[in-house]
């Protein structure tokens, strides 16, 4: 074996460090579903959204150390797909769907396959799509919904034979967007390196105090509207199209 060999072989393996925050994203996934079986609902959602900051940590990481790899963007898409597709469907079954029969089990089916189909055609689309925007709703913000939806209800004491019925829509309608070819900001164009005036820097500092004080109700209501901005976004993009035709 000559030293070139010796050097592949040595070079062959992963990246430690962003792998790792994509494990622990995958592992919060998997106690959402196993907290969820065991009826602790709170804990579960809870665990989606832990799953939702290591997923957006651990890509900047792997940008800021160069240590990005094809490894690490499909074993990324698999975590997403338990964290942010199966695990919302399931633990909103278990929450509110049951009774549904197989109506439950068709709104959670819808969700889940959406992000399967959502990461799926974003993996396919990587390099060649706007990177200023998302195709579809993102799987995170999908499961974000109705994370936040649950820790709401669960928080406030809703009665659940109410507040299933708009769940039941809501996991449909977040599955059909992750599928959508509405366009969502992806925010990649915002410069955080770059000096901000005081009333800025004080307005971050009242979202970020407004989301501590009531975070069930201001998570749920943020990834709400981020639901909504698709739709608003394409739609104002085709009737500028459309008048720049006429004109």
């Amino acid at each position: 074996m000559d030293k070139t060999e010796k050097r592949s072989i040595r070079r062959r393996g992963i990246y430690l460090l962003p792998n790792l925050l994509t494990t622990g994203a995958l592992f919060s996934g998997y106690y959402a579903i196993t907290s969820a079986i065991g009826g602790r609902y709170e804990t579960a959602v809870i665990a989606i959204f832990i799953a939702m900051i290591l997923d957006g940590l651990d890509g900047r990481v792997a940008r800021l150390t160069n240590t990005q790899s094809e490894f690490g963007v499909q074993y990324d898409s698999l975590s997403d797909m338990i964290s942010f597709g199966a695990a919302p469907a399931l633990v909103m079954y278990l929450w509110a769907f049951a009774s549904f029969g197989k109506a439950g089990l068709f709104a959670a089916f819808v969700h889940m396959a959406g992000g399967a189909l959502r990461l799926a055609r974003f993996n396919a689309q990587v390099g060649t799509d706007d990177k200023r925007y998302f195709q579809g709703l993102p799987s995170p913000a999908a499961a974000a919904v109705l994370a936040g939806f649950i820790w709401m209800s669960l928080e406030h004491g809703y009665d659940i034979s109410v507040v299933k019925y708009p769940a039941l829509v809501l996991t449909i309608c977040t599955g059909l967007l992750m599928v959508s070819n509405f366009r969502y900001s992806s925010f990649k164009e915002a410069q955080l390196k770059g000096k901000v005036t005081f009333f800025v820097a004080i307005s971050v500092m009242l979202g970020i105090a407004f989301v501590m004080a009531q975070p069930e109700i201001m998570l749920f209501f943020v990834s709400l509207a981020y639901a909504i901005s698709g739709p608003v976004i394409t739609l104002v993009m085709r009737k500028r199209r459309l008048q720049g035709r006429k004109l």
